[in-house]
């Protein structure tokens, strides 16, 4: 008996790092990384909208801990997208918004840092990725993007005659557009074209490219994937694109709600009245005449009409959330698979008198962020305190256990997802655009501009942020220790080497020159 021992010993001695050693270690976890375009809190389980109808979401944030205060770095998508995947903070990279200043000054932001799918293919992973990763598909870099992905998906195809209704608005991936086209420019004409997308419209078969929308093909996809057979461990990214405008999807969506039964947020008449004119001029939007300007003067019920699309929305990609959830648990990889849910930004409908993101309020910051780990039970719990995006990547380096990333601006939530008590221990900082900042702490927000105004919002008695508390002295120790989180030095925007006035300065001016602020801003 001894003699067999030992001559096993010997046998496997040459192979014991990749064979002996191995079955006795735990094999590396997958990471399932699921991403929801301009999702805000309108799920269930983090009560944004009490109308909002997402049972995947709702079941999925069940088994592991939703994160309910996460915030993005900078609310739009691009710049987003490009910070969570570097794991660097636009206000340290420059990365505001271009992409392609992105695409300029990627190796001088980057330097020998890696994006997140890059890391894990380094470090041993198969990464594979569908749908709208980084705002363009699954890569802003197309020189960048084999040494992210080892397989992606195809593309959305979309005929020229669905085009059209769009008017070749952004990427295919957004399409399709409403059947009889944009509802603001069918009402207000084609000078009103920067702000078409915001339109909405339920979709019969026959509007829909090969009868299946981008989302539908990129859930099959994954389910396809999650039924193969993978020699290394895996990392997937699903990016979803819906609700992201324009709010389309197929009828059966928009049936689950009744258009008269739809509640429109409470916004006071006097909202923006207590707020300075930088963050005015980020409400604006695009449309000519300021996008909610244009809303409520379309008629007297779109307001509604756009939640109902959105809603609408949101139910259809909680739909595509569950078939790909379904799939993994009914997989061979169920048990040793992380599951990530984040945003990239929220969505305003209506709130602040704005419908964009593109700000530094509450509506366009805050985001579902999800975590289910194997061998960590936090099933059903929920975290209250600020966490942001940019701790997504250093979390996953530790929990995959794979070499440390020094140039990380985040901070793990490992010890949060092991004891829901722990704290990350600093407000989250958000920025839109050069030197504008919010500084999210558990119970705060505070917004400084680069003009040097600023806006204060207690969380615990005031959630909607309806009364700035910037003006009263009672409230200047609350200031001063948020002030200490804003960065002490800007990155100018990438590829730029000295500042210039951008279009929110040349607004301002044009309105402070000739006292010419909207009445509904005022």
């Amino acid at each position: 008996m001894k003699n067999t021992v030992l001559a096993l010993l010997i046998l496997c001695w040459p192979f014991a790092s990749e064979v002996c050693i191995g079955q006795n270690q735990s094999p590396k976890k997958n990471v399932l990384f699921i991403s929801v375009d301009d999702l805000n809190d309108w799920e269930g389980s983090m009560g944004g909208n009490s109308q909002a109808i997402t049972p995947h979401m709702d079941k999925l944030f069940e088994s592991g801990l939703l994160f309910t205060n996460a915030h993005a770095s900078q609310a739009v998508c691009t710049a987003s997208r490009n910070s969570l995947l570097s794991g660097i903070h636009p206000s340290s990279s420059g990365w505001y918004g271009s992409t392609a200043a992105m695409r300029k000054t990627y190796d001088q932001v980057m330097t020998d840092h890696t994006m997140l799918p890059q890391y894990f293919k380094d470090n041993g992973y198969k990464t594979l990725a569908a749908g709208k990763i980084f705002h363009s598909g699954v890569s802003d870099y197309r020189d960048k993007t084999d040494l992210f992905w080892d397989e992606t998906a195809p593309r959305y195809q979309v005929p020229e005659n669905l085009k059209e209704r769009g008017d070749g608005y952004g990427g295919s991936h957004f399409y399709p557009f409403p059947k009889e086209g944009s509802q603001i420019i069918n009402h207000y004409g084609e000078g009103f074209r920067n702000g078409h997308s915001l339109c909405y419209g339920a979709l019969e078969p026959e509007d829909i490219p090969g009868g299946k929308m981008f989302d539908e093909l990129i859930a099959e996809w994954a389910v396809d994937q999650l039924e193969e057979d993978h020699e290394k461990p895996f990392f997937m990214a699903v990016g979803f694109v819906r609700p992201h405008v324009p709010y389309t999807a197929p009828k059966k969506y928009f049936d689950l709600y009744n258009l008269d039964d739809i509640e429109i947020p409470e916004v006071p008449e006097d909202e923006m009245s207590d707020i300075p004119n930088l963050g005015k001029a980020m409400a604006y939007g695009t449309i000519k005449t300021g996008d909610h300007f244009a809303v409520v003067n379309l008629s007297d019920t779109y307001w509604k009409e756009l939640i109902y699309g959105y809603l609408a929305c949101v139910s259809f990609v909680d739909d595509q959330v569950g078939k790909v959830i379904e799939a993994l648990d009914n997989s061979k990889y169920a048990d040793n698979t992380i599951v990530v849910l984040w945003s990239d930004h929220g969505q305003h409908l209506g709130e602040k008198k704005t419908w964009r993101k593109q700000d530094l309020w509450e509506e366009a910051t805050r985001v579902p962020l999800f975590f289910k780990v194997p061998g960590i039970d936090n099933a059903g719990l929920k975290n209250k305190q600020a966490v942001s995006l940019l701790d997504l990547y250093p979390t996953l380096v530790e929990l995959c256990d794979t070499p440390p990333v020094p140039s990380l601006q985040g901070e793990s939530l490992v010890p949060i997802l092991q004891d829901v008590e722990a704290k990350r221990g600093r407000p989250v900082l958000t920025t839109w655009r050069y030197k504008n900042h919010a500084v999210r702490s558990d119970d705060w927000r505070y917004i400084r501009y680069r003009d040097g105004s600023e806006e204060l919002y207690n969380h615990q008695t005031d959630p909607k942020e309806h009364v700035n508390l910037a003006s009263d002295p009672q409230y200047a120790e609350v200031i001063a220790e948020h002030k200490k989180w804003l960065p002490t030095n800007d990155a100018l925007p990438a590829g730029d080497t000295e500042w210039k006035p951008d279009a929110l300065d040349r607004r301002v001016q044009d309105w402070e020159t000739d006292d010419s602020t909207p009445d509904w801003l005022r």
